[in-house]
């Protein structure tokens, strides 16, 4: 049955993408390269990005004027769920976070100095980049509690701040940081996004951030990150002063699409593990663990909410597409824990289906059992999303919450 939102490009595509990632990658998901530090396999990811290069298959979410297709979000969304049947898919096409933010958020923003610097390096992946918010000192859930500056001196920013889980710094080429410029403005007009040389004097990755025991290194890792009177040119300014939470909002917006497939996509696959290992796992000589109406209850649950959460999801992106981001608000509310638990709890029910087996590094399970946790904390923590699309439903029903 033809997904809902096929188009001709994606008809053409996806097997392409799927055969791809399924001969190419995942006989890269080796108990090695799980548990190494992703330097350990970049070296053979790089060979297969150039495949994917050869293959006409680099860049698909880019203009067509900068080598790619142009997908619609909606598009790039299902493309995204592919991709992430593998941990190693984003970053072997270049479709990575934080880079594709940063990527889409320059293409509409960044001076022509900074693209031909900057921009053009990070689409061709000669160069990573990573994105500089929140901080240890100040409760994410209201990023607009900010102690990073950015003060005027002559023609500079002079930056002082602390920051971390800034995702990627390791290796990353620029950070974009986002730091007060206007303290006396309005709360969410107070930041500003800059462009930051990751070499510029004052720039110090402190530490990666274990996580889970792992702190990872390069793209897989989260960063500790401090600024002692970094000087950049006020000409590395991304948009308009004042407006970082704008654009981070704007940012956000595809950015929840980009992470909600790619938790489908991770659900999927942990999905085809569990009914693999269910009908192959003997109990006896004439039962499977697929007999197990537990078993079969897992598989049941996980199915229907797979396929529930990839129909809104995508519906989402298609409005996205239509009507923007700000007019879809909640609906990305909606997907963002609606999708990340429904990924936890498919990822859950597959460990539990392969008993032992799925708590060990073997097999995918654990790697993700891991490394998604987070799903439920970064780009705003469910309770912040939850909060957010109830207020919006219940104004409609007449409830004035501002008078709390």
């Amino acid at each position: 049955m033809e997904p809902i939102f096929a188009t001709e490009r994606t008809r053409e595509l996806l097997p392409r993408i799927r055969e791809f990632v399924q001969n190419e990658l995942y006989p890269l998901e080796t108990t090695e390269n799980l548990t190494h530090n992703f330097s350990h396999v970049e070296p053979i990811l790089q060979q297969k990005r150039q495949l994917v290069k050869k293959a006409g298959l680099w860049g698909l979410h880019l203009p067509e004027e900068d080598g790619g297709l142009n997908l619609t979000l909606c598009e790039f969304g299902q493309v995204s769920e592919v991709l992430a049947s593998s941990p190693f898919g984003h970053f072997v096409f270049n479709t990575q976070a934080p880079d594709i933010g940063n990527t889409e958020l320059m293409h509409k923003y960044a001076p022509k100095h900074l693209k031909d610097k900057y921009l053009k390096p990070l689409m061709n992946g000669e160069i990573r980049s990573c994105f500089s918010m929140t901080e240890p000192e100040f409760a994410g859930s209201n990023p607009t509690m900010m102690g990073t500056t950015a003060v005027k001196e002559g023609d500079d920013y002079v930056i002082n701040g602390h920051k971390w889980f800034t995702s990627s710094a390791d290796g990353a080429a620029f950070l974009v940081v986002m730091a007060v410029t206007n303290p006396e403005a309005a709360p969410h007009k107070r930041a500003s996004q800059i462009l930051v040389p990751m070499d510029a004097p004052g720039v110090t990755l402190m530490r990666n951030i274990p996580i889970m025991g792992h702190a990872g290194d390069s793209w897989a890792s989260h960063s500790e990150m401090r600024y002692e009177n970094v000087r950049v040119p006020q000409a590395n300014l991304i948009g308009a002063e004042g407006t970082g939470f704008l654009l981070a909002q704007e940012r956000l917006g595809p950015g929840r699409i980009h992470h909600c497939m790619r938790f489908i996509g991770i659900a999927e696959r942990s999905f085809d593990l569990m009914c693999r290992y269910a009908v192959t796992r003997k109990l006896d000589d004439a039962k499977v663990l697929g007999d197990m109406q537990f078993i079969q209850g897992f598989i049941a649950e996980s199915r229907a909410e797979i396929d529930a959460a990839r129909l809104l999801v995508l519906r989402t992106a298609h409005n996205i597409d239509l009507y923007g981001a700000a007019n879809v608000r909640d609906e990305i509310s909606m997907i963002k824990f609606s999708t990340a638990n429904m990924m936890l709890r498919v990822i859950d029910r597959a460990i539990q289906t392969h008993g032992a087996l799925g708590m060990t590094n073997d097999i995918l399970l654990s790697f993700w059992y891991a490394h998604e946790r987070a799903a439920r904390i970064y780009d705003g923590a469910d309770e912040v999303h939850k909060s957010a699309l109830a207020r919006s439903i219940l104004k409609n029903y007449g409830l004035d919450l501002r008078r709390k």
